[in-house]
């Protein structure tokens, strides 16, 4: 699924509801709530947290599709094209970070 795809879908879901897309302040505190729901979970995954025995087991890839759901509704608010933005960051990253960091080496045969 492309991210345009993505943005179809959730597009094609919020459209249903009269209530349609949350003001930007509100989405930015709804994917902050969620990158805290992703963070508690790394925590209890990989961190010092262990859950307590009555918690549910959570589930890493749920939290960060909440996450690009939330990414999807601003974007579509904003009329903002995923596909377009993600490749023009990538380029930004190419040509900015190209030599900032170690390339691994091919291994000779």
């Amino acid at each position: 699924m492309s991210l345009k795809d993505m943005q179809n879908d959730v597009d094609g879901w919020i459209s249903q509801f009269e209530e349609g897309y949350w003001h930007p302040l509100s989405m930015l505190a709804r994917l902050t709530e969620e990158v805290g729901e992703l963070a508690r979970e790394v925590n209890h995954h990989y961190g010092q947290k262990p859950k307590k025995e009555e918690e549910a087991e959570g589930n890493l890839a749920l939290e960060l599709a909440d996450i690009l759901f939330i990414i999807g509704c601003f974007a579509n608010s904003l009329n903002i094209d995923l596909d377009k933005a993600f490749q023009d960051m990538m380029n930004k990253y190419r040509e900015r970070d190209s030599n900032r960091w170690t390339r691994i080496q091919p291994e000779e045969q």
